[in-house]
């Protein structure tokens, strides 16, 4: 199973060779390719691939995003996750914009068969230079749960709670941060928040990157997803360690 996930994760890395492409249409932003493994009293594999591309035409920046996640423990699969964005910016002023934004993720040991949010509101650039580059954005949109059907074992007894669809007006923030010790290594944090009333998704990631060559960079990252009200039977805190290989498309 898992190298069946193997091979599906790699013919999705075949969008690299396609850089060129991509650079000449003005299209500029990074794949990453991360793989681990550990041996001890459980073995554990997990590969992981992430795309990003913004392009600008004028006062108009396009973005997209897409990473997949999987993961075995002792031959048993423990992590299968995807996540899908797209997001249109508008210039409004020097440091001031507009944006609209949709995303969706599909993580099957979440307790979440799928998560939606479409929305959009106003960004504002704190800082921007060849050394610090701090954006802010935030505004409202609508979020919808499709929550899966949980089994919990309660004084002995098994309680099944249904599935769900949960539908809320929601608020999406976000704060992407990124500083370059040298022309080599720099170090970003990126925190996502989605709110609702019935559950709020919290995300962060801090990276430190250092180039290796021209287009090759290695990635030390670390990321905490939390949910304020996961499923019966669910943590409520996931968190991610990567060592990564990037590839810049673009410049």
């Amino acid at each position: 199973m898992f190298f069946r996930s193997v091979s599906s994760l790699a013919a999705c890395a075949m969008i690299l060779p396609a850089q060129h492409a991509l650079a000449q249409d003005g299209w500029t932003g990074e794949g990453a390719f991360s793989a681990g493994y550990t041996t001890g009293n459980t073995e554990t594999r997990d590969l992981g691939l992430a795309l990003k591309l913004d392009r600008e035409l004028g006062l108009w920046t396009y973005s997209a995003e897409a990473s997949a996640d999987y993961g075995e423990t002792d031959s048993v699969e423990t992590q299968n996750r995807w996540f899908v964005a797209g997001e249109v910016d508008r210039q409004l002023g020097d440091r001031l914009f507009a944006f609209g934004r949709i995303s969706y993720e599909s993580d099957e040991f979440s307790g979440f068969d799928s998560r939606l949010f479409a929305g959009g509101g106003l960004g504002y650039t704190i800082l921007e230079s060849d050394q610090v580059n701090w954006s802010v954005q935030g505004g409202p949109g609508i979020k919808v749960d499709e929550v899966q059907e949980t089994t919990t074992i309660v004084n002995g007894v098994p309680v099944t709670t249904p599935a769900t669809t949960e539908e809320s007006i929601a608020f999406v923030g976000n704060s992407e941060y990124s500083y370059a010790f040298n022309d080599a290594v720099s170090f970003s944090n990126g925190t996502d928040i989605i709110y609702a009333s019935e559950s709020t998704q919290i995300g962060n990631t801090s990276a430190v990157t250092a180039s290796l060559t021209d287009r090759f960079s290695a990635r030390f990252s670390f990321e905490v997803r939390h949910d304020t009200n996961p499923p019966p039977g669910f943590e409520a805190t996931d968190t991610v360690t990567r060592a990564s290989l990037v590839y810049t498309i673009g410049d």
